[in-house]
């Protein structure tokens, strides 16, 4: 491709036993044209293939330089480092070999580092889930395109941007401030290197090109460190990274500082106790390191959380062990969070968490409907309908009015949601929440999916809307219950059969997988296979 920008990166690729894919990285590196001066990799003592695949590309790509390490680092702050010392042009970018750098990224980012004389330009950045190629962009709303930061202090939301990959970095400037990421088997390096690169208080530029495409492979043999949580060494690493970056970040700004402990509470936490799983011996060990760290958050830091997170807080110092009802937490835990009921409340009609934990669940008078953690359950209605229950919870969504309901299904491959038609709710006989018998007309959704290029299996995320009567509205992932998730086959005339398989997400809501004709079911058949081999690898 051509280049406006004259040779002025160095981008540094990173790899390890990943001879399969190290190619395609390398080459989005190359294929951004001139403005690459170099690409630095750096095989770090890999066991197969990567060293020789990346001698062959240098052979061929005289902008192509390889590093090789005798000794495995143990993480990828090492080789990095590595990188940023080899490196000669004046700007630094940074690639995994798994992932890719998406066409003209280096030269928006240089475009946009030299009109501002900014040391750190940062773009859009996406998570790929494959196969499926569903995008979902990375902190969406943090960066405002064409903005210039003076001073990370003056937005500390900033720190909730933990990553490395998708920015460009004028290497003087790394030098001058001494930034490097940590060496040897440090877990979650980019926390800190980030950090240090907010306290050193560059000019940051924003622009709103997609700059990085970060490769999720959840079913891989070997998974990401970010994605390996099954033993608590990994969220120790995670808690032991984030109070370096928390400790760093103060020492230059109280701000920064105090965001970046906030940030923990409503992310971090939150995504891993979601994915507490069912391991008595794992959530002891998780609940008891998660409590001794958060010993050390301020009254101030766990109240500037967001409710949702700041009631999880205080369940945690309440019990030294994880409760009873630990599954009804991670579920509260989800994105968007649900609250299951049962529903207590102290003699003088305060919300608390449960009878046995009458943690005070303040705030919740104040939450906007579209806040609340509401619940709505979903069993089959007929051959081809849901029938819903939406709960209401300490009288805050009957004060909003629900008027009516529809379904929302979004593709797992991205795109529009496609909506049904709104139903009226009515009250429920028994006086607990409201009802309504939706339409699940799955031919026509299967057609949808069709239109989209979508020949085989398809995937489904289901969702509930509910429209208030005050003109608020919420949309929920239902709660399925167990009489929903039996496959059907279903008689059409467009595709012969049509099978259709609901089934429980790992959070707990409602999903559907369409198989529309034999091709379909063929490839319903591949999918199930593939969830079973990878089953039996993490065994």
């Amino acid at each position: 491709m051509t280049s406006i920008n004259p040779a002025t990166v160095s981008v540094v690729v990173i790899a390890y036993n990943d001879a399969g894919l190290v190619g395609e990285a390398v080459s989005s590196a190359l294929d951004q044209g001139p403005v690459v001066d170099e690409i630095i990799a750096v095989n770090d003592a890999s066991s197969d293939d990567t060293g020789r695949v990346l001698d062959e590309l240098a052979a061929r790509h005289p902008r192509l330089k390889v590093l090789h390490r005798t000794e495995n680092s143990g993480g990828c702050g090492t080789p990095r480092n590595d990188g940023i010392a080899a490196a000669t042009a004046p700007y630094v970018l940074f690639l995994d070999s798994d992932d890719v750098l998406p066409p003209g990224a280096a030269d928006a980012l240089v475009r946009a580092a030299e009109r501002h004389r900014a040391p750190v330009t940062v773009g859009a950045c996406v998570r790929r889930e494959l196969p499926q190629h569903q995008d979902v962009p990375w902190v969406p709303g943090l960066y405002t395109p064409g903005d210039v930061i003076e001073r990370p202090a003056d937005r500390p939301e900033l720190v909730r941007d933990t990553l490395c990959v998708n920015k460009l970095y004028a290497r003087a400037f790394l030098d001058e401030h001494d930034i490097r990421f940590p060496d040897g088997r440090f877990v979650y390096e980019d926390f800190v290197f980030t950090a240090r690169v907010l306290a050193a208080a560059p000019r940051v530029a924003v622009i709103d090109d997609l700059v990085y495409v970060w490769h999720v492979r959840r079913s891989a043999a070997q998974v990401s460190i970010s994605l390996d949580r099954e033993d608590v060494a990994n969220w120790l690493s995670r808690i032991e990274a984030h109070r370096t970056a928390a400790r760093t970040l103060a020492a230059a700004s109280p701000a920064l500082g105090h965001a970046c402990q906030v940030k923990f509470l409503e992310y971090d936490l939150r995504m891993y106790l979601r994915e507490l799983g069912d391991d008595p011996d794992y959530q002891a060990a998780w609940w008891t390191a998660t409590r001794d760290y958060l010993d050390g958050f301020t009254d101030a830091v766990v109240e500037a959380a967001g409710a949702h997170a700041r009631w999880i807080v205080r369940l945690l110092r309440a019990t030294p062990k994880p409760p009873a009802d630990v599954e009804r937490l991670t579920r509260f835990a989800a994105e968007p969070p649900r609250l299951l009921p049962p529903y207590a409340s102290t003699p003088e009609g305060l919300p608390v968490w449960s009878e046995e934990l009458p943690v005070e669940l303040d705030g919740m008078a104040t939450l906007p409907t579209g806040e609340l953690p509401v619940t709505v359950d979903a069993r089959p209605s007929g051959t081809a309908g849901l029938r819903i229950r939406v709960h209401d919870m300490y009288g805050r969504l009957a004060a909003a009015g629900p008027r009516t309901a529809w379904l929302d299904f979004q593709a797992r491959s991205g795109g529009e949601p496609v909506l049904g038609e709104p139903v009226e709710l009515t009250p429920a006989t028994d006086g607990d929440g409201w009802t309504a018998e939706l339409p699940f007309r799955l031919t026509a959704l299967a057609e949808a999916g069709r239109r989209r290029g979508g020949r085989g299996m398809q995937a489904w995320g289901v969702r509930i809307g509910v429209r208030c009567a005050d003109g608020s509205s919420l949309v929920i992932p239902p709660r399925p219950l167990d009489d929903l998730l039996r496959r059907r086959a279903l008689p059409s005339s467009r595709y012969g059969v049509l099978l259709a398989q609901p089934y429980r997400t790992a959070a707990g809501s409602l999903g559907v997988r369409l198989a529309p004709g034999a091709f379909g079911a063929m490839s319903l058949v591949r999918n199930r296979l593939g969830r079973v081999r990878a089953g039996l690898r993490s065994s």
